[in-house]
């Protein structure tokens, strides 16, 4: 109940933030790098996505997450190199090419990365489990580098 009441605090904390950085005019030549906006239903306008990190099982989990916002890259450290990444796979997270020189231990720790938001107004919405760490970064790259 704890990680709900927690995640469901972030949430509200990232949006508050969104909300702040939507105030004010931009003007016409910050236009095509301006940062997302919410339109009337708390949806927000541009790419965006909000990932989750999810270690351990049902029973003992430790869940962060964070708003990914693309249109100019923010929201967290590496966002720049999330965006990149992202857009070069069209937003497809399952698409993305695997770090074939990654080299990760055979130790089961395992971690699920969600991802839901939108990629040029295409709905996305992706969930995983992987072994550990070290194999969601060598197959998702910088998307779900959620620590700096």
């Amino acid at each position: 109940m704890k990680n709900t009441t927690t995640a469901t605090a972030v949430r509200a904390a990232l949006l508050a933030a969104v909300a702040l950085l939507a105030v004010g005019p931009v003007p016409a030549a910050q236009a095509a790098h301006q940062p997302a906006r919410t339109v009337p239903g708390g949806k927000f306008q541009g790419d965006w996505l909000y990932l989750t990190v999810t270690r351990g099982d049902a029973r003992s989990s430790d869940t962060r997450g964070t708003l990914l916002l693309c249109d100019r890259p923010q929201g967290r450290p590496h966002a720049a190199d999330a965006c990149a990444e992202l857009e070069a796979a069209d937003g497809d997270i399952a698409a993305m090419p695997q770090d074939q020189d990654a080299v990760c231990p055979m130790i089961y720790a395992p971690v699920t990365a969600h991802a839901r938001g939108q990629w040029h107004g295409r709905p996305v919405e992706y969930r995983e489990t992987f072994a550990n760490t070290c194999v969601l970064s060598a197959r998702t790259g910088s998307v779900f580098a959620l620590d700096g």
